[in-house]
């Protein structure tokens, strides 16, 4: 996979903040030719450096949502059980991130539901249903002060 250069560097972190740049617009925040500027992002999106272009969406303007972060501590650390359940994790639409992490939690979720009763089928489907879920503690955000979805690009 090639290097990043500044105007590489400079593109994703232009992309990051609007999407919805047209390339023209691109270019002449760049301060390359269209062409070029349509040549280097293909370039860095058949490279992997661009995933996917998604819309954000405003939470609070779509009706009353829980967002909660969940620890989950596993009964056994077996490399088959994790991915078990993180297959199942992919498999549900409420689990928006999924981390592994090292400490005493083996996995920490980011969740969001419509109430506590969608919250409890989701508990029952993901969590009691799995034979390894040794428990389970749920942080309910009660505010949300900081979100970003840049990555800060060295």
């Amino acid at each position: 996979m090639p290097k990043l250069d500044n105007i590489d560097r400079n593109i994703l972190r232009q992309l990051q903040v609007d999407s919805r740049l047209t390339n023209v617009q691109l270019a002449e925040v760049i301060g390359l030719s269209p062409p070029a500027c349509l040549k280097r992002v293909k370039r860095l999106t058949e490279d992997g450096y661009i995933a996917r272009q998604v819309t954000l969406l405003e939470p609070s303007k779509l009706g009353p949502m829980l967002h909660m972060v969940v620890e989950v501590f596993m009964e056994r650390d077996h490399k088959h059980l994790f991915q078990a359940f993180v297959q199942r994790v992919q498999n549900t639409p409420e689990v928006k991130q999924c981390y592994q992490v090292t400490g005493e939690v083996d996995f920490v979720l980011i969740v969001m539901t419509t109430d506590m009763v969608a919250y409890e089928s989701l508990c029952d489907r993901l969590l009691y249903s799995d034979p390894n879920v040794r428990k389970f503690r749920t942080l309910i955000s009660m505010k949300r002060d900081k979100f970003e979805t840049a990555i800060d690009i060295p």
